[in-house]
């Protein structure tokens, strides 16, 4: 299985979840989408499979720095150009292990599913 997890690596959420990793000898890779951006096809493969609602994170500084008129309204089409124009509105970290997709980092979780 090939693991990447996508976010920023300054992300206390990101910290925690590499050093799960790590701790547990799991290899990965780490995408920066801040500096190396994120292509449609793939945030469109994770839509499907988890979701707009559950990647967009509605808490986030860059979201609640939108205009008011950018944060109503929001349908999958204009949740996939926000998400493409501002990736570090994207809940952290994404974790792609091939056909599934994790969202958020919780220790439980990746036990159960990046072990499995």
């Amino acid at each position: 299985m090939t693991i990447t997890m996508y976010g920023i690596p300054n992300c206390d959420t990101i910290k925690k979840a590499r050093t799960w990793l790590e701790d547990h000898d799991i290899a990965y890779t780490f995408h920066d989408y801040r500096a190396e951006g994120l292509d449609k096809a793939t945030l469109e493969g994770w839509i499907g499979k988890v979701g707009w609602q559950v990647l967009l994170n509605k808490a986030s500084t860059t979201f609640r720095g939108l205009a008011d008129a950018d944060k109503q309204d929001i349908d999958e089409e204009k949740a996939k150009a926000l998400l493409l124009a501002h990736p570090t509105m994207i809940k952290r970290p994404v974790l792609d292990l091939d056909e599934r997709v994790l969202v958020g980092f919780k220790p439980d979780m990746y036990a159960a599913e990046v072990t499995a």
